[in-house]
């Protein structure tokens, strides 16, 4: 295939009770990871996945583990049915392990016990608050930053598209840079149900733990590039994952950036791989010319298949 593909997988938020049930059921090689990710962990992940219930899904400790399981089975359950190799591979912040894992920079049990040990690290961290922007340009965001930062702390998170970014810190910054967006323009501010400021420094502590963690694991470098959140860079040295591994908790996301660089490198086909449809969503504002499938279900997976096998075919 004459035609450059990049597999994108997806972040928190992205989690429903039931996902992976029928990779599960229908695909040998998806059963495995679910399967690995139970041993290697020590806990039903595919239970908690497969029946939830929801309220324990949602809690940061289950929901990265869960989502970097999905993810990976479906993308084995794809590769398990048609001979397919990625140009590039990036991830939106928990969805940046599964990338790794494609591209050979871990083995399937450690980047299970990496994205373990994250969720921990991250769900144990207390105070500050987050809320998407939308719609608001860039001086509306600066100003509201500005302002925001009269009350305290406060940044952004994830540029996730031209039309979304996330802001992150105390609590009070967030609201007053929230209130005087709204004030000034910008249309809607939705605050998020987080436990905490994800990628902000209120995250450093357990960056710095997660460090001492990373510098234990074996490493890999990449067969494929990884186009990382924290500069939206072509990564392939196993050194520069180990440094970026823990500054990603507390960086900002830089997907918008990311899909452009892609873009600007020939992508012209993403697959979005594993729960929901949100990356797909963020595509159509960051990249509408680019052509996105999704795997998330066997539905999904025999769509995805019957489109590239006719793109192979040069229909």
């Amino acid at each position: 295939m004459s035609k450059k593909i990049a597999f994108i997988f997806p972040g928190q938020g992205s989690q429903s009770v039931g996902m992976g049930k029928d990779l599960y059921e229908n695909y040998a090689a998806a059963k495995d990871v679910f399967d690995t990710a139970d041993s290697t962990l020590n806990k039903k992940i595919s239970l908690m996945c497969f029946e939830g219930p929801e309220d324990v899904l949602k809690q940061t400790i289950n929901t990265q583990p869960c989502i970097v399981a999905t993810s990976i089975a479906a993308m084995e359950a794809l590769k398990s049915q048609i001979d397919i190799d990625p140009d590039y591979v990036a991830g939106h912040s928990l969805g940046e392990y599964c990338a790794m894992y494609a591209a050979g920079v871990m083995s399937l049990q450690d980047t299970f016990k990496a994205i373990q040990k994250r969720a921990e690290l991250m769900g144990q961290t207390r105070g500050g608050s987050m809320a998407a922007v939308l719609n608001a340009s860039e001086e509306q965001l600066k100003a509201g930053l500005l302002e925001g930062s009269k009350a305290g702390y406060v940044d952004i998170a994830n540029y996730n598209s031209p039309a979304q970014v996330v802001i992150t810190g105390d609590e009070n910054a967030v609201k007053t840079a929230s209130e005087y967006m709204l004030a000034n323009g910008v249309r809607r501010v939705v605050p998020l149900a987080v436990s905490g400021a994800f990628h902000s420094k209120f995250m450093e502590n357990a960056g710095n733990e997660f460090s001492s963690f990373v510098s234990g694991i074996e490493l890999n470098n990449a067969s494929i590039p990884v186009i990382t959140n924290v500069d939206a860079e072509k990564t392939t040295d196993k050194e520069d994952f180990r440094t970026k591994m823990p500054k990603q908790i507390y960086s900002s996301v830089h997907w918008t950036q990311t899909i452009e660089k892609m873009i600007a490198d020939g992508v012209d086909i993403f697959i979005e791989i594993g729960p929901g449809k949100v990356l797909a969503g963020l595509n159509k504002k960051i990249a509408p010319e680019a052509t996105v499938y999704n795997v998330y279900d066997k539905a999904s997976l025999d769509a995805t298949l019957s489109a590239l096998k006719e793109l192979m075919a040069g229909v």
